[in-house]
């Protein structure tokens, strides 16, 4: 089959984009999945570092159409905000499609997450404050705005007056906050109508041909498993479904058509906002990784909490996608340590774990069963093979695919598009 999929197998910021990139110089079709702006995804050419937030990854090749999927939510201020810094740059960005079926994220749904956060305190879910998790509560209440009511400027003028007189009452009773205009939102639309009018297709028939006709499309999804609504550490989770099964529902094809599933895994963890961290350093080797690692949120810039390699969590992604190979990331910032410590199970109350438990107070609990390895000083940065890797380093690799029973293709040893050792041939 022609189907790719790339997912992240741990809270996000793997390393997806770059991965993303490098594969998508060679199909015909990249697709995002799922999310919205909320996703950072840095791509790296010539040492020029891109970041991408709702425009997929494999934006910079030209002759592959670039989709965004009916599961997406879309910013289209964000939208045309990326496409103009693009083409700053020299890009071309003619090639970019967004779905009919995708739901628009209104300003309102941006005033309301910032409000709800506000209003949780300790207990706020960390979000990006960008609006997501209200656009897709919008979508399941079934009051959501989509793209293809753009192109009847009617209906979206009586949904907007309708849903619009319910958030104001919202913004206004429950949080005290400014209600929105409706004829200024009516107009921010209307500026950017006419531009985004030649961008809509029906995303789920062209996805589907292009499969049915052996091409090359690749699917890609945002944040990660940790994160999923269903099986990520909730509530403190994305408001979608970042796993392969996303791909069925959030473009509309059978998970028959995807012929191959990669899970982009850090060889450390990290993650950004609240939640459980099992392995998390809150020490000098914590900020030392931090800082190696330039682990700040490529969307909010927050300081990602880093620790050691958690391999429960990678296993579960490997289950719940059915992973058919994982791609290692940033295994060069681990250079320098004399000691790696990876989590193989978790100790809770005496008892030991190798699966995520769904309580938060179970996990948070949990207490890491580590494995020790030596670690290595070498500057892999320039290596392009596996046998020129450090014994240590070989070692650590190859536990990491004993322990998950899935084939590494790709090992990450410079966030440059080539700094990688192909294990296995990737398209």
């Amino acid at each position: 089959m022609a189907g790719y999929v790339v997912v992240g197998a741990q809270w996000g910021d793997e390393g997806k984009g770059k991965v993303v990139d490098l594969l998508g110089s060679h199909v015909d079709m990249v697709v995002r999945f799922q999310g919205g702006n909320n996703a950072g995804h840095t791509v790296v050419v010539n040492g020029r570092k891109t970041v991408l937030h709702l425009l997929p990854s494999g934006i910079l090749n030209h002759d592959a159409l670039c989709v965004i999927g009916p599961g997406v939510v879309v910013n289209p201020f964000v939208l045309f905000s990326e496409i103009d810094a693009l083409e700053k740059q020299g890009c071309i960005c003619d090639h970019v499609r967004v779905s009919d079926r995708a739901h628009l994220i209104m300003p309102y749904h941006i005033r309301l997450d910032e409000l709800m956060e506000q209003r949780a305190g300790k207990n706020k879910i960390g979000t990006t404050k960008n609006g997501i998790g209200p656009c897709y509560a919008d979508k399941y209440t079934r009051i959501g705005i989509r793209v293809c009511d753009l192109r009847d400027w009617d209906v979206f003028c009586e949904k907007l007056s309708d849903t619009l007189s319910l958030k104001n009452e919202e913004i206004v009773k429950i949080y005290g906050g400014e209600p929105f205009d409706y004829e200024e939102m009516k107009e921010q639309f209307a500026a950017i109508r006419t531009r985004i009018l030649p961008m809509i297709i029906d995303a789920t028939d062209k996805v589907n041909k292009a499969l049915d006709q052996d091409q090359t499309v690749l699917f890609e999804g945002a944040q990660a498993n940790m994160l999923d609504i269903n099986y990520g550490t909730y509530p403190y989770v994305t408001s979608s479904s970042p796993t392969a099964a996303g791909v069925c529902t959030g473009i509309g094809v059978s998970p028959r058509k995807l012929g191959r599933i990669i899970g982009v895994v850090k060889a450390y963890s990290t993650r950004v906002g609240e939640g459980p961290f099992v392995t998390e350093l809150l020490n000098e080797t914590g900020e030392s990784m931090r800082e190696k690692g330039g682990e700040y949120g490529a969307t909010t810039g927050r300081p990602r909490r880093c620790g050691w390699l958690d391999l429960p969590v990678v296993k579960q992604a490997v289950t719940i996608n059915g992973l058919t190979d994982i791609a290692l990331t940033k295994i060069d910032v681990l250079s320098g340590y004399e000691k790696l410590y990876v989590c193989t199970g978790y100790d809770i109350d005496g008892k030991i774990y190798d699966t995520v438990p769904a309580s938060l107070k179970d996990y948070a609990r949990a207490k890491a069963v580590y494995k020790v390895f030596d670690g290595w000083n070498e500057d892999i940065s320039s290596v392009r093979t596996f046998a020129e890797l450090p014994k240590n380093c070989q070692e650590y690799i190859r536990f990491i695919e004993d322990y998950c029973k899935t084939d590494i293709c790709l090992v990450s040893v410079s966030p440059e598009r080539n700094g990688n050792i192909i294990l296995k041939e990737l398209i």
